[in-house]
């Protein structure tokens, strides 16, 4: 059994938390993807482009390109945009990706203006003060027509909040709260920087030994996986195999935990590729990664958006198990180890 290259913790753990500070809802992703291609352009052997879609795609020459092969993470994120400009001033938001308001209710946030300027605020219920709607603050439900951004600028007007350069469609990203403690990664947005993190990882740690994966492989950075069709292109015709490498969801009733990487055997979309699965589980097992096998029942990857865009390749899923998906997220640096590991083991395949 050949021995797997060393993972570079320190550039793993300093990756993730630059990718997190980038604001990146779906739609406004280009910073991260600039990041990401920063971060390979190092490598000689890679040569990154973008899609038109804006996504990020590397050709990385194997030792062989009989059976050529993709693997795909995003840095695009939950977020939202700029929905109405209300009488009192505030905005009234809509949603970027699959999250409940109560999710972020309490939270930071930056709005991204049309001149290039940012103003802050702060995601409310429309009703906060606990001393003045004491019941509604309990009884409102958390939706969209009780959520509201209390903006930190002079305005109580939709006519003064326009002055200030905002306008609808305007993007919102949520603060991630860092935090690294004890092993522990507390932010939002691991879903699914933890993954790029991991493959950006994995590829240096073959780089910096000079090994090249057995078979070319394309690094897809995709930018649209939150709204459902972020990989649905940007792949060359004759790939293989395609793995996804995204959060592993962890909760009540799951086998995933902080800990372990996971393979993902089916979710909402269906079962993924069995024998490609059985793949994995062998690699994980002759090279002792620490890894644990699952299915969500509420999920979908940019692995079958490439299938449901007619995609011919097998697929695959794995990634770190992370804790309050599509909420304030938390995983393990254990975790994002065993992420990137397997995907080493898999590039030397």
């Amino acid at each position: 059994m050949a021995k797997l290259p060393s993972i570079d913790q320190a550039y793993l753990l300093d990756t993730l938390r630059q990718l997190l500070e980038i604001p990146s809802p779906t739609g406004f992703a280009d910073k991260a993807v600039e990041f990401s291609r920063t971060k390979l352009e190092p490598f000689k052997e890679l040569s990154p482009s973008h899609t038109r879609k804006g996504a990020l795609i590397a050709d990385w020459p194997g030792e062989k390109q009989s059976s050529p092969r993709a693997i795909t993470a995003h840095v695009d994120t939950l977020g939202a945009m700029v929905k109405e400009i209300k009488g009192n001033g505030r905005l009234k938001l809509t949603a970027i990706g699959g999250f409940a308001w109560n999710t972020v209710e309490g939270e930071g946030c930056t709005i991204f203006l049309q001149n290039g300027e940012q103003i802050r605020g702060s995601i409310l219920l429309t009703h906060a003060s606990g001393h003045v709607h004491a019941a509604k603050v309990n009884e409102l439900k958390r939706e969209t027509e009780n959520i509201e951004v209390r903006l930190d600028a002079r305005t109580q007007s939709a006519e003064e909040t326009r002055k200030l350069g905002i306008d609808v469609g305007d993007f919102v990203a949520f603060d991630p709260r860092v935090e690294i403690t004890d092993g522990f990664i507390r932010s939002r947005h691991l879903d699914d920087k933890a993954g790029v993190a991991a493959v950006l990882a994995a590829v240096k740690a073959l780089a910096d030994v000079g090994l090249k994966p057995a078979q070319r492989t394309t690094i897809h950075i995709s930018n649209y996986e939150e709204v459902g069709h972020g990989a649905a292109s940007g792949f060359p015709e004759d790939v293989a195999e395609l793995l996804a490498v995204d959060m592993a969801a962890v909760g009540e009733g799951q086998a995933s935990d902080e800990f372990h990487a996971t393979l993902c055997v089916k979710d909402s979309g269906g079962p993924y590729h069995h024998g490609f699965n059985q793949k994995l589980r062998a690699l994980a097992d002759e090279h002792k990664i620490a890894h644990t096998v699952d299915i969500y029942p509420y999920y979908g990857s940019d692995g079958e958006a490439y299938w449901r865009a007619g995609g011919d390749v097998a697929v695959a899923l794995i990634g770190p198990g992370v804790d309050a998906s599509h909420n304030y997220e938390r995983t393990h640096v254990e975790a994002l180890m065993a992420t990137a590991q397997w995907v080493a083991a898999y590039l030397l395949s």
